[in-house]
């Protein structure tokens, strides 16, 4: 018997992204919108995303590969629910932790205690669950001597260790990540990549940017190739990093 095809989590529908780029320069933001009022700003038609589409299903690793500019950010963007597409649609079915940005969902005036629960409710937990998850949040982020310092006061790679902790830690059915392993040392990257295998064995749904094609083929079995907003490959993460990276040695990209 053939096994049960998994539901799909991220349904991507023919979705584009277009961003009005003014052609001049505006000295001041009166000056703007004056001109905006009486129409004479004229803009350029930038499109980030054109007709893309794809579906993530329950449990598939799926990375996003491809130059900087060429789309990828803003997908996982429109995924995560931060931007919505200027046409096409794109349905999640399932609950979100998204690593996109450092800092993101941070406010930094607030102790890191205070943001674990402050992060906890925007996810959707209560204070119950953040105070049974606050532990393994801490131990994990390994910022026990800094757990009441504001997070202001840290550097990137200990926002970032709070961060993907925090998102981790709590239940997700897709979880969104954007270079995040990029920060940190070595021994924290691991760490992340052992949770991050450890969360796909449960069930979890993994949407992945990165630069690294040594992440990507560790983390993902499938890679989707966008290339000035266009899906250019989709396919085997192994035969998608190589075509990419033939691609750019012969200046095709």
């Amino acid at each position: 018997m053939a096994a049960t095809e998994q539901p799909v989590i991220v349904d991507v529908d023919h979705v584009s992204m277009r961003f009005n780029l003014a052609q001049e320069k505006t000295e001041s933001l009166k000056e703007y919108l004056l001109k905006l009022v009486r129409g004479q700003l004229m803009f350029n038609e930038f499109y980030a995303l054109k007709d893309v589409s794809f579906q993530v299903r329950r449990g598939e690793a799926v990375a996003l590969i491809g130059r900087n500019g060429s789309g990828k950010s803003t997908m996982l963007k429109v995924a995560a629910g931060v931007m919505y597409p200027s046409a096409g649609s794109c349905r999640v079915n399932g609950t979100i932790a998204p690593m996109i940005e450092l800092g993101a969902g941070f406010d930094m005036d607030l102790t890191a205690r205070e943001n674990i629960y402050l992060n906890g409710a925007v996810l959707g937990h209560d204070r119950a669950y953040m105070d049974e998850h606050f532990k393994a949040i801490v131990d994990f982020a390994e910022l026990w001597d800094f757990i009441d310092v504001p997070v202001k006061n840290f550097s990137s790679g200990m926002v970032t260790r709070l961060g993907f902790a925090i998102a981790t830690e709590v239940t997700a059915d897709l979880l969104v990540v954007d270079e995040v392993l990029a920060v940190g040392d070595f021994m924290f990257q691991h760490k992340c990549l052992l949770r991050l295998n450890k969360m796909l064995e449960s069930g979890t749904t993994l949407l992945f940017v990165s630069h690294s094609a040594e992440q990507v083929k560790m983390l993902c079995k499938r890679a989707i190739w966008l290339d000035h907003g266009v899906i250019r490959g989709d396919g085997p993460a192994d035969e998608i990093c190589a075509a990419y990276e033939q691609a750019m040695q012969s200046g095709q990209v």
